[in-house]
C-alpha cells in the first residue's frame, strides 16, 4: 500500500479558524480549514494497474483533459474522479509535523515541504453522483470549475458523504447569491455526516459559526451516520478519528476514501505514528492511521486521500 501514484477569498459567512499553522502566508491562514489548508502540484501519469475499461463513460473520458482530474474505474465497475480543489501549488512545510525528528524529516530530502494538495473525489456508480467532501469554496476553491469541465452540473449530484468538518472540506457547499444570502450549491443533494462529528461541533468545538451555519442550511437533507453504517449504494462508513472527533473514511468497491488521514504522505506512510499539528486528537489519529492504512493493506485497496499529492491516490 506504499506505493504512491504520481501522475499529475472572500468569504462573507461568518466563522473563526482555530489551530492554523503559523507558518501560513495570509491568504492561506484565510482559508484554511480549523485544522489547515492544502494544495498540490500537477502532474498527469497513468496510475499502474488501475485502468479505465473499455466503454468509460463520456466524463471519464473527459476527466483524461481536465487539468486537476484523474478518473479511474473501481472493481464494481463504477468511476472515481479526483478533483483538485487547490489552484497552486502546495507544500506541507516542516513546522507541520512537530512529531517528527529532524533526522527523520530530512531523510525525505524535501526540505522545501511535502507535496500535498486538497482534494475532492466523484463518484459515478449506479448512475448516480457521490461526493466526497465539497473542498475550499469561496476560498478559491476550483471544484465548480472542474465538475463544469468534465460536465457535471451541481443539481445532478445526489449524494454528498462528509469525512469530517474542517472547512476545506464543507465550505464549498455553500455559495453567496446575488443579494449576498447563504444559498445551497448542491440543491438536490443529501448531504451525510458522523453524528459523532456532528454532535462535536454543533456543542463541543468552539469557532464553529461556519459548521453551524452549514449545517442548518442544509438541515432538511442532512443525514447522520453511525460508524460501521452501510450508506446507499453499498459505502461503508468507517471510524477513523483522531483528526476530529468524528472523522470517517468511506469504502465503496476496492476504494477506500481516507480523508485527512494523511497530510504528509511522504512520511506518514512509513510512519504512521508521526501526526500533523491539524490532528485535534493526537494519539487517536496515529491509532486511526495505522489501523486503516493496515485495512487497507489487507483487503487491497485502493486509497483516495484528501491531502494526497496529485492525483489523489495510493496503494
Amino acid at each position: 500500500m506504499n506505493k504512491l501514484f504520481i501522475p499529475l477569498c472572500s468569504f462573507a459567512l461568518a466563522f473563526t479558524m482555530a489551530a492554523c499553522s503559523d507558518t501560513k502566508t495570509a491568504k492561506e491562514t484565510a482559508t484554511a480549514e480549523t485544522a489547515g489548508t492544502e494544495t498540490a502540484a500537477p502532474t498527469n501519469t497513468a496510475v499502474a494497474g488501475v485502468e479505465k475499461s473499455a466503454g468509460t463513460e463520456s466524463a471519464a473520458e473527459t476527466a483524461a483533459t481536465v487539468a486537476g482530474t484523474k478518473t479511474l474505474t473501481l472493481a464494481n465497475g463504477a468511476n472515481v474522479t479526483w478533483i483538485q480543489d487547490n489552484e497552486s501549488e502546495r507544500l506541507m512545510p516542516r513546522t507541520l509535523f512537530s512529531d517528527a525528528s529532524d533526522s527523520l524529516y530530512n531523510s525525505l530530502n524535501m526540505p522545501n515541504g511535502i507535496p500535498a494538495s486538497v482534494s475532492a473525489f466523484l463518484v459515478k456508480v449506479d448512475g448516480k453522483f457521490i461526493l466526497f467532501d465539497a473542498g475550499l469554496g469561496a476560498f478559491g476553491g476550483q471544484l465548480q470549475k472542474r465538475l463544469a469541465a468534465l460536465g457535471v452540473n451541481p443539481d445532478s449530484i445526489e449524494l454528498i458523504y462528509l469525512t469530517h468538518f474542517h472547512a476545506d472540506h464543507i465550505a464549498g457547499l455553500v455559495a453567496k447569491d446575488d443579494a449576498g444570502n447563504d444559498t445551497k450549491v448542491f440543491k438536490n443533494a443529501a448531504v451525510y455526516a458522523g453524528k459523532v462529528e456532528y454532535d462535536a461541533w454543533m456543542n463541543d468545538i468552539p469557532k464553529n459559526d461556519l459548521q453551524k451555519n452549514i449545517m442548518a442550511l442544509y438541515k432538511d437533507s442532512l443525514h447522520l451516520f453511525a460508524f460501521g453504517d452501510t450508506l446507499p449504494h453499498g459505502v461503508l462508513a468507517i471510524d477513523a478519528i483522531g483528526h476530529t472527533p468524528g472523522h470517517t473514511a468511506f469504502q465503496l468497491a476496492n476504494l477506500l476514501i481516507v480523508g485527512d488521514l494523511m497530510h504528509g504522505y511522504a512520511l506518514q506512510k512509513d510512519h504512521p505514528e508521526i501526526n500533523s499539528n491539524y490532528d485535534m486528537d493526537k494519539p487517536k489519529s496515529a491509532e486511526s492511521r495505522k489501523r486503516v492504512m493496515q485495512y487497507a493493506r489487507d483487503n487491497k485497496l485502493l486509497m483516495a486521500g484528501m491531502h494526497l499529492p496529485p492525483p489523489g491516490f495510493a496503494e
